[in-house]
């Protein structure tokens, strides 16, 4: 392995991974697998807003990214176009098509991320910007989902191809994810998925299991989310609904979340220190507004942002339409 390299994925260990170091004293898989991007949640503002509490709200385009039986809701065609603007210069942007056939819902998922600004040098230390983009990941999906007994019960699966650019290295690999959601009652609802499923060593296998109270007004989810190079972490989100019929206009959202992930040092946005999260990376926010009929078609904005401490803020946008 060339020096490029080697500080090429020191970097991105820094800027990217979850896996901590007080990680690596409870799991002796801490920090092993490869692909380590795949536990960003990218595709969904709605669950990075509300602390990665999502599998078992899950809906929509966004579901794919998260857990693919949340597709069997469904009823139009839908398209969404999200960007994400994560940490140290790396970006992805996603698409999502839904395709409902009879009762069986089609998903096809396109996420492509690279980072940018990277001081890249030679093994001579001498700075090379010649040399280009040094990260370039991209994952394919093509899911499957369908509800059954009047949609209490729905199921979900995904394969992906996988491809992963570190500097001259280059990864392929095929991997699956395969959920469930079940609502037997209207207020109260289960979600599990696992995630990644494939080669251990070369991707982040994860399981994520959840549960959500949902009301009219608010909705309240929970999260357990265990990946293999990682120790278990918990999120909690809390979402206010203002329904459509009471704004004649547009569904609106309010969202905030709390993840147990390891604080990253003092931020200095002026922004962050005057709402007192400086010293957190946990504490999330974020919105959604959604119309059913904007010139026609059922149309939605979510957006998102999560304070990192002293490596900055991650931000996410997505547009959706339904036709």
């Amino acid at each position: 392995m060339n020096i490029r390299l080697k500080v090429l994925i020191a970097c991105l260990t820094v800027g990217l991974v979850s896996a901590s170091a007080s990680a690596s004293s409870i799991d002796s898989y801490a920090g092993t697998s490869a692909s380590a991007f795949l536990k960003i949640d990218a595709g969904s503002p709605r669950a990075q807003a509300l602390g990665n509490a999502y599998v078992s709200i899950a809906d929509g385009p966004e579901a794919l990214f998260w857990n693919p039986a949340g597709a069997a809701s469904a009823t139009t065609r839908e398209l969404q176009f999200s960007y994400l603007d994560y940490l140290q210069g790396y970006k992805a942007r996603t698409l999502a098509y839904l395709q409902p056939i009879g009762k069986t819902i089609i998903g096809v998922t396109l996420n492509y991320m690279d980072m940018d600004g990277f001081d890249f040098r030679g093994d001579d230390g001498s700075l090379r910007p010649e040399v280009g983009t040094p990260v370039q990941n991209f994952v394919g999906g093509l899911s499957i989902a369908r509800g059954f007994f009047d949609q209490k019960l729905q199921i979900g699966g995904t394969a992906k191809y996988i491809s992963e650019k570190l500097d001259s290295d280059h990864y392929n690999n095929v991997g699956f994810d395969v959920g469930a959601k079940l609502r037997l009652v209207n207020w109260l609802g289960l979600g599990g998925a696992l995630v990644n499923i494939g080669d251990r060593e070369e991707m982040p296998r994860g399981l994520r299991l959840g549960a959500d109270l949902n009301t009219r007004y608010f909705t309240i989810s929970g999260e357990y989310m265990k990946y293999r190079d990682d120790k278990a972490r918990y999120g909690v989100g809390l979402e206010i609904h203002i329904p459509e019929d009471l704004l004649q206009v547009a569904r609106f959202d309010l969202r905030v979340g709390y993840y147990t992930r390891d604080n990253t040092g003092i931020s200095t946005e002026d922004w962050v220190d005057s709402l007192g999260l400086e010293e957190t990376s946990k504490v999330s926010f974020g919105f959604g507004i959604y119309s059913s009929e904007l010139f026609g078609y059922g149309a939605s904005i979510d957006y998102a942002v999560t304070p990192f401490g002293a490596l900055g803020t991650s931000q996410q946008i997505a547009l959706a339409i339904q036709f």
